[in-house]
């Protein structure tokens, strides 16, 4: 069977709403072992059996899948080898305390590296460094199982905005008072 259909069945066969966003490493077993598997991952992309995210981030559009969590999704994909939680504008937007929510664009503190990651139509990626380890956060962040990612608590996002010198100025204090 001819590689992009190999992929393409397969995918069709265990791909679903809530595993559909692929590392390319993760699509490795369905190509064949060459030097061509970046070649044939964007054939699969002008083919439309898969959809560029972002560098080394591949959806598969399954039916229903969760458009509203690609970002995070991608996220968790894209940093799986190092800590990294949702905090910052996203998570204190989340919890009303911000009074705009940011539009296709999600902040993570990560121990990896600061960086922005452009995400084309589905929006940014913004990593900010942090040198916290879990234990140091314990009682602080929980896991979101939809995003597949750590979740700040409004106090440590706060404390998170603060540290990394970001504006205040969006802070919701009547919204706020729900949480202090």
């Amino acid at each position: 069977m001819q590689p992009l259909k190999k992929l393409e069945k397969t995918l069709r066969e265990l791909a679903d709403r809530e595993h559909c966003v692929f590392a390319a490493a993760d699509l490795a077993a369905l190509l064949p072992k060459d030097s061509q598997r970046s070649v044939l991952l964007s054939r699969a992309v002008k083919a439309g059996i898969l959809r560029r995210v972002c560098k080394g981030i591949y959806l598969y559009p399954v039916r229903d899948y969760p458009a509203g969590r690609i970002l995070f999704h991608a996220a968790a994909r894209l940093r799986a080898g190092t800590f990294n939680y949702i905090s910052l504008e996203t998570a204190l937007s989340d919890a009303g305390v911000i009074s705009q929510v940011p539009f296709q664009w999600i902040t993570l503190m990560s121990t990896g590296r600061s960086h922005v990651v452009d995400c084309g139509e589905y929006g940014k990626i913004e990593f900010v460094h942090t040198a916290q380890r879990p234990e140091d956060l314990r009682g602080e962040i929980t896991f979101d199982p939809d995003c597949r990612l750590w979740r700040a608590s409004v106090q440590q996002a706060l404390r998170d905005m603060r540290a990394t010198r970001r504006s205040l100025d969006l802070i919701d204090e009547e919204g706020l008072h729900e949480f202090v």
